[in-house]
């Protein structure tokens, strides 16, 4: 069992660029950050309007829940941070970044 989730909600850029996020998003950002230590699992959600629950239109479409096993979750989390910032972590211009993506983490407490 995970010992913590890092939850990002994020959105592509626009409509039309849609398909290129999601393309990158399932086949370079989730295996990139599945390569960092401490990283075991990653699922993606869309949001689902089902007339009952309706989401915030302000709410991101997406999130990914990223699965974290580590003694110490610091250390997964920084060897995150040092991952984006050297470039092992890629980007793409189809990711919506202005407001910039919403990231939580949660430790496990029972």
């Amino acid at each position: 069992m995970p010992k913590g989730i890092l939850v990002v909600q994020t959105r592509p850029v626009s409509a039309e660029r849609e398909d290129e996020y999601n393309k990158w998003y399932s086949e370079e950002h989730v295996p990139d950050i599945l390569k960092i230590p401490g990283f075991v699992g990653a699922r993606r959600y869309r949001v689902h309007d089902t007339g009952d629950v309706t989401a915030d239109p302000a709410t991101p479409e997406y999130i990914t829940i990223y699965e974290i096993e580590a003694d110490d979750l610091a250390t997964p989390l920084q060897a995150l941070r040092t991952s984006s910032n050297e470039g092992r972590v890629r980007r793409s211009t189809s990711l919506q970044t202005d407001p910039p993506p919403l990231r939580t983490f949660y430790e496990l407490i029972d």
